[in-house]
Parts: structure tokens; sequence; C-alpha cells
């Protein structure tokens, strides 16, 4: 069995079903995307996952190299509020975090997560990284490591659209980094 057949084995055993392997090389990072966090998000500086608590887009450039694949999870879902989204984001993270650790201990020490949205493990976030409550649990989101998920996840025909208003469906991506 090879190590992608392993790996997909394990995300069955957790009942997603909704995903892809991509080749990690091909994850789009950009600049815009640190300065959109910078200039439009109200977790920029708030959230021990977020910048300016993440590597330079270089180094997160960097960091997608150094991985030989990765797979992309689709999560679908309507909420009728913004402030919807936290509850159920933290119970698929938490998921997902459960899975991380099932590859890890499967033989794949570098398996790494970017959750599907923001990290919000604690109900309140200490805001920098060497006061996080979390350490071994919290994960950035692609975004807060420079990930263009629009871009990426089109190149490996997922749906994303930019909402216009909560009665439609948002559409979050997660990804596992694997070597």
């Amino acid at each position: 069995m090879n190590h992608r057949e392993k790996v997909t084995d394990l995300i069955k055993s957790f009942d997603y079903s909704d995903f892809k392997w991509i080749d990690p090389h091909q994850i789009i990072v950009s600049q815009w995307v640190r300065t959109k966090c910078m200039f439009g998000c109200g977790e920029f500086g708030h959230n021990a996952c977020c910048p300016p608590n993440t590597p330079t887009v270089a180094e997160c450039e960097r960091f997608f190299q150094e991985y030989s694949d990765a797979v992309i999870f689709r999560f679908a879902k309507k909420v009728g509020k913004p402030e919807d989204r936290h509850k159920w984001s933290r119970k698929v993270n938490m998921e997902l975090l459960k899975l991380e650790r099932a590859v890890f201990l499967s033989g794949f020490e570098r398996a790494f997560l970017l959750f599907m949205d923001s990290c919000c493990i604690c109900n309140e976030c200490a805001g920098v990284r060497n006061q996080c409550s979390q350490p071994r649990m919290a994960r950035p989101a692609p975004e807060a490591m420079a990930v263009d998920v629009y871009s990426t996840v089109r190149r490996f025909g997922f749906p994303v659209e930019v909402r216009t208003d909560y009665s439609q469906t948002m559409n979050r991506y997660a990804f596992l980094l694997v070597h």
C-alpha cells in the first residue's frame, strides 16, 4: 500500500468524502492574501494563528515546497448570520486535528493541517503565539499562510465564489500536508 492509499484510508475512516490529493507545489501563495489580512480582516493581530503571528509570505512559500503531497478538503454550509459559522468551524477543525494526529501516528511525522477557518479552539484567543493556551492544537487557516484559496481550489476543480449574502452556501477549505 502506498502512502496516498494509507492516508486515504484514514481520511475515509473519519467519514470525509469531499477531498482531493494535490501537489503542494501547485498551491498558490500570494502577497495580496497577506495584505488582505492586514487591511480587511478583524483577526489580524488578534489571533495567535493569524498574521503577524505567522511566517512571512516568502517563508510560507518555502514551507509548501518542503511537502510532497497535500489533501484539500471541502466543507459546504449555510449559516444564518456571520457569527454562526464559528461554532461549526470549531467542531470541524477539532475533528480535522484528530485526523492530522492519526496521519502523524501512522508514520507521517510532517503531517500538518491548515484549518478551514481561523483558529477558534478557545473562546477567547490570547492574540499572540507565546501566550496561546492550546499551542499543540492551534493551527493557521490557509489564508494565514498566504494561500490564495480561491485560485488554488479552482485550479483543482473545486467550487468557490464570493458570497453576497448569507442565504448562499459557503465553501470552506482545509489543507492537510503530508510528506
